[in-house]
């Protein structure tokens, strides 16, 4: 999707700020004891009640109106009657749709206590999304973001997910541009045109390069098994930079 003209930037905004709020409610919910399935809820009222749809519920039947990922489980993690435990690493990912156009966004969180490099590694994932945001700009290769992405997991001994990438975004969940890689792809030639929208997300990782499939037709897993965090925001690139629309209300 190209941006055209204010009312699509308006509605962008608008579900990007949906999204990002039903996020920041499960993250201030997010407790030892809680389910996954509790959790869900939550981020489900916070949608519905600002007249907005789960995009992977409405578009692919998801079993779920969030995607909750814990420990091993790297995306797709379907809410259940899964316990929040004290040391778990938590992913949460909100994507919906509202009068036609969707955002989508997601964190990964620490339930304390748990272990300083997975406090660091939750902190380094943060800071690799904004690697990558920093090169966003109309006119420049999306090679720059895998390029910066990689090169500061590298520098800091972490791994990238090599099969979960960006993705293009806005009248539909998912759409071109496809497959944007956050790692150096030098097959990557397409270029960031002025007010394209997509998604920037990085999976960090302590050891793993792929995401498998497990027991269910959803849930990836991390390969080989390993703590990884995910952050994504949905931007546009303009000729100033990106424009993050997935901001929460203060």
């Amino acid at each position: 999707m190209i941006i055209s003209n204010d009312d699509e930037l308006s509605k962008m905004k608008d579900i990007g700020r949906i999204c990002a709020n039903a996020l920041k409610v499960m993250a201030a919910a997010l407790e030892p004891g809680i389910t996954t399935l509790e959790l869900d809820a939550i981020g489900r009222k916070v949608l519905e009640d600002a007249g907005a749809r789960s995009a992977p519920e409405t578009v692919y039947r998801f079993p779920g109106a969030t995607c909750i990922s814990v420990n091993e489980e790297v995306a797709h993690g379907i809410p259940g009657p899964r316990i929040i435990a004290a040391g778990d690493l938590v992913n949460l990912d909100v994507s919906a749709e509202k009068d036609g156009f969707f955002s989508d966004t997601g964190a990964s969180f620490t339930v304390p206590p748990v272990k300083p490099k997975i406090e660091r590694l939750c902190r380094d994932g943060k800071r690799a999304l904004w690697v990558g945001l920093n090169q966003v700009r109309s006119d420049v290769p999306f090679l720059q973001i895998g390029k910066a992405v990689g090169a500061f997991a590298a520098k800091n001994r972490y791994t990238l997910i090599a099969n979960l990438a960006s993705h293009g975004i806005g009248r539909s969940l998912h759409e071109e541009p496809a497959e944007v890689s956050t790692w150096a792809d030098p097959s990557e030639t397409r270029i960031m045109q002025d007010g394209l929208v997509f998604t920037v997300e990085p999976f960090l990782s302590l050891g793993a390069t792929w995401a498998e499939g497990g027991d269910d037709a959803w849930t990836l897993y991390s390969d080989p098994r390993a703590p990884t965090v995910q952050f994504e925001h949905t931007v546009i690139a303009t000729r100033n930079g990106p424009v993050i629309l997935t901001l929460a209300d203060d």
